[in-house]
């Protein structure tokens, strides 16, 4: 397969995947933020920072709803924003067009459009909607690449990308409560904090399987424990790291070669799965989230030199 091909299935997935945990994102932000006599514009501004966006926030501008749907949602010029991630993704879809199905790639090609013309009262007056409308469209692509695609080396890229976007943006999801909560370590285990980690679960869609888990226990340990640590979860660290693992492996038997990035993703698959919650609150939440992004970060590039890419 050629190095370019598989850069662009690689980055199409992690754009698509970016579009819907920057999504996931902004209805976190939106829940804190309702919340009756708890939302503040940390909340807002802590939704920038844990995106990465904080860079594009115009200097002096108030993180307010307006002006961080308006940068997650609309901005082209933000590569974290919603608009930029399906215009990026659909750009690298028209690259590898022969190397997707139809399905695939009617998907992405019908709804790209639907952000165009939208301004941000509309976006804020119909953010529900909007958001509705990223989750599905990524979920249907995923579902179509899962029933369509043959389990070759296009895949392993494709679900590869996906997976690495996914651990990324599942910590920075996770680590919007440090910069809401976890400096004011005197109120942990309030009202404030409980809703701030439900949050969490609710960005992630993983209400329903932690109360499965863990029944009422909505300690900050247990949903710690159950985002990095539990591989049962399809959108845990754990997990992405699984799956990073396994396709990486696929593609080594395939080219017939061992790679720094298969050391990599490996040492990190261990480590997780010897690392506790406890251990994790003792050394800092934030400190392991940003060595886990580092890591994260490092594999990429370590992926990009092994296959050849030619930049992104």
């Amino acid at each position: 397969m050629l190095s370019r091909s598989a850069e662009n299935l690689f980055w199409l997935s992690r754009y698509m995947e970016r579009a819907e945990a920057t999504a996931r994102l902004i209805e976190m932000g939106r829940r804190m933020a309702m919340l009756p006599s708890l939302g503040t514009q940390d909340d807002w501004l802590s939704v920038v920072r844990a995106s990465g966006s904080a860079a594009f926030l115009p200097e002096g501008e108030t993180a307010n709803e307006a002006s961080v749907i308006d940068l997650l949602l609309l901005r082209e010029d933000n590569p974290s924003s919603i608009r930029s991630s399906l215009s990026r993704a659909r750009a690298n879809a028209k690259s590898v067009r022969t190397a997707m199905t139809r399905q695939m790639w009617e998907t992405l090609n019908d709804g790209w459009r639907m952000l165009d013309g939208l301004d941000g009262a509309g976006a804020v007056r119909d953010l529900s909607a909007h958001l509705d409308w990223v989750a599905t469209l990524t979920a249907t692509f995923r579902g179509a690449a899962e029933a369509s695609m043959l389990r070759d080396d296009r895949y392993d890229f494709l679900r590869l990308g996906g997976y690495v976007e996914r651990a990324d943006m599942t910590l920075r999801l996770l680590d919007v409560k440090y910069y809401v909560l976890l400096p004011e370590t005197e109120v942990i285990g309030g009202g404030r904090d409980h809703h701030q980690w439900t949050s969490v679960l609710g960005a992630l869609s993983g209400m329903r399987a932690f109360h499965h888990l863990y029944k009422g226990d909505f300690s900050p340990w247990k949903i710690t424990d159950f985002v990095i640590l539990n591989s049962a979860f399809p959108r845990s660290l754990a997990f992405s790291y699984q799956q990073i693992v396994e396709h990486l492996n696929n593609l080594a038997a395939r080219y017939d070669a061992e790679s720094p990035c298969a050391r990599t993703a490996w040492d990190a698959l261990m480590r997780i799965s010897r690392i506790g919650a406890g251990e994790i609150f003792s050394t800092g939440l934030h400190e392991f989230v940003i060595n886990a992004i580092s890591v994260n970060n490092r594999l990429s590039e370590e992926i990009a030199e092994t296959y050849h890419f030619q930049g992104h």
